[in-house]
């Protein structure tokens, strides 16, 4: 079976869910461009836990995890199935470290948000994994290597986060300037990613202080590690949509391997 292409997804505001816009344009077209996977296994931002723990449930229901917003986002569904079937598989490449597991969390807005536009069939069972909040950014980075076997068997897999958020100093006008350091960290980023410089990535807390406003907590740029970890030296990674929303997100999303 061909390599599966590994993605990062910024998912930004609840609203991208029922907006059509440049960025959900670019999900519409990765959807109709990636070869459809076995499985989808979603890495995500929303989820955060002590221990690295994976999702069972064999019928996920969906997770609203977001308040205030129209009443039209509640009202979505996303009836797609678990990877009850493909559990075994991801079982197997954390056979020398420890994973739990869950049959009851569904899938938050990391997932779904996204796989909304680019899968509306809800067809595909998908899958998320937790972060580990007492995990270091290297200790991540590790962890994403060992689900490299998962790309052979047809696994697509997705960070979904953002490269620069802060929600503090967020502009609620979604087509707001973006802040100066929001737009250096995030060409940062670009350039360390392009160049397959990872290290920099991983010890972001280094780059100073546009790194720092850019990630005042860092569940939404774990993720995006996750995406880099699985980059052979050998594939090209290309960028599916570039650009800002709220001037405090980077809605930068990324695409490794053969499409």
């Amino acid at each position: 079976m061909k390599k599966a292409p590994v993605l990062f997804l910024g998912h930004g505001s609840p609203m991208n869910i029922i907006l059509e816009n440049e960025y959900t344009n670019s999900l519409v077209r990765l959807g109709k461009t990636l070869p459809k996977p076995r499985a989808v296994l979603v890495v995500s931002a929303h989820w955060l836990t002590k221990g690295t723990f994976i999702t069972t449930r064999e019928t996920p229901e969906i997770i609203y995890d977001f308040y205030g917003f129209p009443q039209e986002l509640y009202d979505i569904r996303y009836p797609c199935p678990g990877g009850k079937e493909q559990i075994e598989e991801v079982s197997s490449v954390f056979k020398n470290a420890s994973i739990g597991y869950d049959n009851q969390r569904g899938l938050d807005h990391a997932a779904w948000a996204v796989l909304k536009h680019m899968y509306p069939n809800a067809e595909i069972p998908v899958m998320e994994l937790s972060l580990d909040v007492q995990k270091t950014p290297q200790e991540h980075y590790e962890i994403a290597r060992k689900l490299a076997p998962l790309r052979e068997q047809g696994f697509l897999i997705i960070g979904s986060g953002n490269i620069v958020h802060n929600l503090r100093l967020v502009d609620w006008d979604m087509e707001a300037k973006p802040y100066e350091w929001a737009v250096n960290f995030d060409a940062i980023v670009k350039k360390c990613l392009l160049e397959q410089n990872h290290q920099p990535l991983v010890e972001y807390e280094n780059i100073g202080k546009d790194a720092m406003l850019s990630i005042p907590t860092n569940e939404h740029y774990l993720p995006m590690l996750y995406a880099a970890a699985l980059q052979d030296h050998d594939e090209a990674l290309r960028f599916s949509y570039e650009g800002f929303q709220n001037a405090s997100m980077s809605m930068r999303c990324f695409s490794i391997g053969d499409l």
